[in-house]
């Protein structure tokens, strides 16, 4: 980022009329190149409500496409790219949490446009393909290093997005597994972008085709294939590694919950009064119901009934290599699901990084973990 965010405050929160570390815009904050554009673009909100934010978001990514094309056809490709994920990037913004609507699904279709413009300069080459499972198409982002083939197969990373972020977001992590001698499968998750599957434990079925997907490319090594996620996508590695053990051979999990770690009482009143803090922010249309539901500790409980690893029989056949990555004072995956993990099933191959003054996924060190991670994966992979 050309502004830095060392100066920005710190708070586990979900405001987005604030930006700070560990705040709303945490999501973000490492594809924006120039952060006075998103403090001052955050400081002219007057509601979250389609009408009042998308049209903001709109017209800042709509800027920053068309300098993209003045800088295209001045020959200018990096900078021409550069300013073409800008605008992917507050076209994103606009489009949170999600097409919740029609509005939201035209600042989608920018999104994806202007992402298509900037993979245009990629080399080696993005390639759209279609994961097959049961019936259903998945649209998915796929990069392989040119030198890959069938007498040289190279080791694959699948990169799996969470709740609200997308595969559009997620092009640097491709990047980065590039830049390790690694293909590339970004997807996104089950119930979001151009995945048709539901939100549901039983559609880990989605994430288990697409690493078939890839074991079944000749330029693929199918005894190398890992697996990276963020927030949602961090639980849904975890989910992966031990619903196919056979097949997954690393993963790297930024937050993720729940694992199987049961919340003090105290905990429990703190993560349910944020949640339902969460609730009051209405990003649809107004007068729509609640965005995010607010929840209770019953809601909780049944959803770790229904979600935990423990209780789908997973924590023990978690057997390949884990390297778990959040920050202390997350409020959305508490940390102790990390420290459940060390101390529940197989012993060995595990390994923890906590950052003790970050938040949710600890963007705060991104600049540290993330590369460090795609690091781990090749060594991990041989």
């Amino acid at each position: 980022m050309a502004s830095e965010t060392g100066s920005l405050g710190f708070a586990p929160s979900e405001d987005p009329f604030v930006v700070e570390h560990g705040g709303f815009y945490r999501r973000w904050f490492s594809m924006i190149d120039d952060l006075s554009v998103l403090e001052r673009t955050v400081a002219s909100l007057r509601g979250t409500t389609e009408d009042l934010w998308v049209p903001v978001w709109r017209e800042v990514g709509r800027d920053y496409e068309e300098e993209g094309h003045r800088l295209h056809d001045a020959g200018d490709r990096e900078g021409a790219r550069r300013a073409y994920l800008q605008a992917k990037t507050y076209y994103s913004i606009g489009r949170f949490p999600g097409e919740l609507s029609p509005v939201k699904r035209l600042v989608g279709d920018d999104c994806k446009r202007a992402y298509r413009h900037a993979a245009a300069y990629l080399d080696p080459p993005l390639e759209e393909v279609d994961v097959v499972c049961d019936g259903r198409r998945i649209r998915t982002h796929y990069r392989a290093p040119n030198h890959a083939s069938a007498e040289e197969p190279v080791g694959a990373v699948l990169v799996m997005c969470g709740a609200d972020v997308f595969k559009e977001d997620r092009g640097w992590a491709a990047e980065m597994v590039l830049d390790e001698g690694l293909a590339a499968l970004v997807m996104d998750a089950p119930g979001t972008g151009e995945n048709p599957f539901p939100y549901a434990p039983e559609s880990v079925v989605a994430w288990m085709a697409a690493i078939d997907h890839l074991a079944a490319r000749p330029e693929v090594d199918r005894t190398r294939i890992a697996a990276f996620g963020i927030s949602r996508g961090g639980y849904s590695v975890m989910q992966l590694a031990g619903t196919y053990p056979e097949m997954v051979r690393a993963v790297v999990a930024v937050a993720g919950h729940p694992f199987g770690y049961r919340m003090t009482a105290e905990e429990m009143d703190a993560y349910v009064a944020m949640r339902s803090r969460r609730a009051t922010f209405q990003f649809g249309a107004e007068g729509d119901p609640p965005t995010f539901p607010p929840t209770s500790v019953e809601q909780e409980e049944a959803t770790f009934s229904r979600w935990a690893l423990s209780e789908l029989g997973l924590v023990d056949r978690i057997t390949c290599p884990v390297l778990m990555i959040n920050g202390k004072l997350d409020h959305l995956a508490p940390i102790g699901n990390i420290y459940f993990m060390l101390e529940h099933g197989p012993v060995t191959g595990k390994e923890a990084r906590v950052y003790a003054d970050a938040g949710h996924c600890a963007f705060k060190y991104y600049a540290e973990w993330a590369p460090a991670s795609f690091r781990w994966l090749r060594d991990k992979l041989g």
